[in-house]
């Protein structure tokens, strides 16, 4: 938390960071993690976590995805936030997760939005 104009600590709305890191560097990984930091502090939101999916097999209901949708059942949870689209998941993928979090009555917020021609 940061103190805001009136110098007073405020709480942001909750998110939870994911990130889909196959065959990752360690920079790397470190850059997409302060990436996540980087918008929550910009966006006065409050980052309580990062779930991390490691294995390319991973199905749509990974470990590490059924861990963020356990999250979001809490009660004040704005979102979900990941660097982009990509790291929900090949496309397939990756939109069964996006309806999953939209039912779990959150919202999914991107750092890098897709690019529309």
């Amino acid at each position: 938390m940061e103190p805001l104009t009136e110098l007073r600590l405020v709480s942001g709305p909750v998110v939870y960071g994911f990130l889909r890191l196959v065959r990752v560097s360690e920079a790397r990984q470190e850059a997409l993690a302060a990436s996540l930091a980087e918008y929550c502090r910009s966006h006065e939101l409050e980052l309580s976590g990062v779930f991390t999916e490691r294995e390319a097999s991973a199905g749509p209901g990974s470990a590490a995805f059924t861990g963020l949708l356990d999250v979001l059942a809490l009660p004040d949870v704005y979102g979900v936030l990941a660097p982009a689209a990509s790291h929900l998941g090949p496309r397939a993928i990756a939109a069964e997760r996006d309806r999953w979090i939209k039912a779990a009555g959150s919202r999914l917020l991107l750092v890098r939005r897709p690019h529309h021609s």
